[in-house]
């Protein structure tokens, strides 16, 4: 499961839209009393969703004959194009090296109560919608995960670092 993908990001973007339109419902004349959101309902119903197509996307490049390694690769310096897996050696005509990367967690030496924190990453692990959300950072992504926590009932705080907003 790859909790950063866009689909992840795109399936509780659209949970948050469809909380909008329940929102809005009134102004269109129809009337819903008692709409309740079910966060572990997504949560699961997202998981799956990405586990299935996960399984598709890897059942379709076998199916093209590409191997896949995983490990930690490098490029080496061979005249034909060739990387390095855990110390065995690859040379194919075309190579693609999907990095995986991570963020970086500042220790809390750094950063006192950085432990108390989550990347975005963990947003995707969350079991239940945060009462209250703070997000450090203003970029895209911290802006949609602010959004979607906010627009399906947490009360969500941007942090950033500077002295005003441009």
């Amino acid at each position: 499961l790859e909790p950063t993908c866009g689909l992840c990001g795109q399936v509780m973007w659209n949970t948050a839209v469809h909380a909008e339109f329940i929102h809005d419902h009134a102004d269109y004349g129809f009337e819903t009393p008692s709409v309740k959101f079910n966060w572990r309902t997504i949560k699961e119903k997202r998981d799956a969703y990405v586990r299935r197509l996960n399984d598709i996307y890897e059942s379709n490049v076998k199916k093209a004959h590409i191997d896949i390694i995983r490990g930690y690769g490098k490029f080496t310096a061979d005249p034909e194009p060739t990387i390095e897996v855990d110390g065995k050696k690859y040379t194919a005509p075309h190579i693609l090296i999907a990095t995986g990367g991570r963020p970086a967690v500042p220790s809390d030496s750094e950063i006192p109560g950085a432990s108390l924190g989550m990347t975005s990453d963990g947003f995707f692990d969350l079991e239940e919608l945060p009462r209250c959300s703070v997000i450090v950072g203003a970029g895209y992504i911290a802006v949609e995960i602010a959004g979607i926590l906010s627009t399906l009932g947490s009360k969500s705080s941007l942090l950033i670092r500077q002295d005003k907003v441009m």
